[in-house]
């Protein structure tokens, strides 16, 4: 029954845009972004829509969908033992990291808050490792998971979102987002502002701020990224007025920007709310 409810979410979102009729009666606004889209799930309406189907680099977005993986393969009291591979692989790429060291032995639930709140790309990769088993059966999972999901447009290359031959689109990544969060465990970890992991016999102490700046204003998630090939990206979620919308900003110019836009997109879908009745494909700008 979940699965087929994702299911039909996700179909929802993908061809919402065929809609005639635009929800939104305020002007659109500006959007620096490169592609942006924001979508109203309570209604099943696209407000916002900006090249929302190219294909593009995603950056840490990328684990979102590791994040939904594992929670499909793994227990939560599972322990994983870092490898100094997975810590090369971080900092030899210049990743973020959620600063593990090989030998530390975290649970699932642990390295889930790493993965997700600083981006460490040393929890992706040893939760790659662990749960393909290997990285490149855990690649085939996750797209395999995206074509579950209807994510057409999405071919995943690697675990963490390094620049790669991997890409995405705004559209399939607001349609993961909105499967990501009906799983109870990565929602309550997406609007999590900080977590503190006690040191213990099996690991030293860590703590791991969110980098999602949007929290602050009420965003219950979900996850930033950058590189320099895709930009400052942003997929967030957040409730106003009893709707809950899901958006997602890419390749914006800076970190500020991210946060801004969506703030922008979010304030501007509000006003529009109970202003239209038809179910609307938004503004789409070329």
């Amino acid at each position: 029954m979940r699965n087929g409810v994702l299911i039909a979410l996700a179909a929802a979102l993908v061809t919402a845009g065929t809609a005639a009729a635009p929800a939104q009666a305020a002007e659109a606004p500006s959007v620096t972004a490169r592609e942006a889209y924001l979508v109203d799930t309570t209604e099943g309406t696209v407000q916002f829509a900006k090249r929302e189907t190219r294909r593009v680099p995603v950056a840490s977005l990328t684990k979102v969908m590791t994040a939904y993986v594992v929670r499909r393969q793994a227990r939560l009291d599972d322990v994983v033992t870092i490898a100094k591979a997975d810590v090369r692989h971080a900092t030899a790429g210049g990743a973020t990291t959620a600063g593990l060291r090989a030998g530390e032995r975290l649970k699932v639930r642990d390295l889930l808050y790493g993965l997700m709140l600083p981006s460490g790309a040393d929890a992706a990769h040893a939760l790659a490792e662990r749960y393909g088993p290997g990285t490149a059966k855990f690649v085939a999972k996750m797209n395999e998971a995206a074509r579950a999901l209807g994510l057409r447009d999405t071919r995943y290359a690697n675990p963490d979102g390094l620049p790669s031959k991997g890409y995405s689109t705004a559209r399939d990544q607001a349609t993961l987002a909105a499967a990501a969060l009906r799983d109870p465990v990565i929602a309550s970890i997406a609007k999590t502002p900080k977590r503190v992991v006690g040191k213990s016999a099996l690991h030293r102490a860590h703590v791991w701020r969110n980098t999602n700046d949007l929290l602050d204003d009420g965003a219950v998630g979900l996850k930033t990224g950058f590189t320099n090939q895709a930009g400052y990206c942003l997929s967030f979620a957040a409730v106003r007025d009893g709707r809950t919308y899901v958006g997602v900003v890419l390749g914006e110019r800076s970190d500020k920007a991210r946060f801004a836009t969506a703030r922008k997109l979010l304030d501007w879908a509000g006003q529009g709310t109970g202003e239209s009745a038809e179910t609307g494909a938004g503004v789409t700008l070329p």
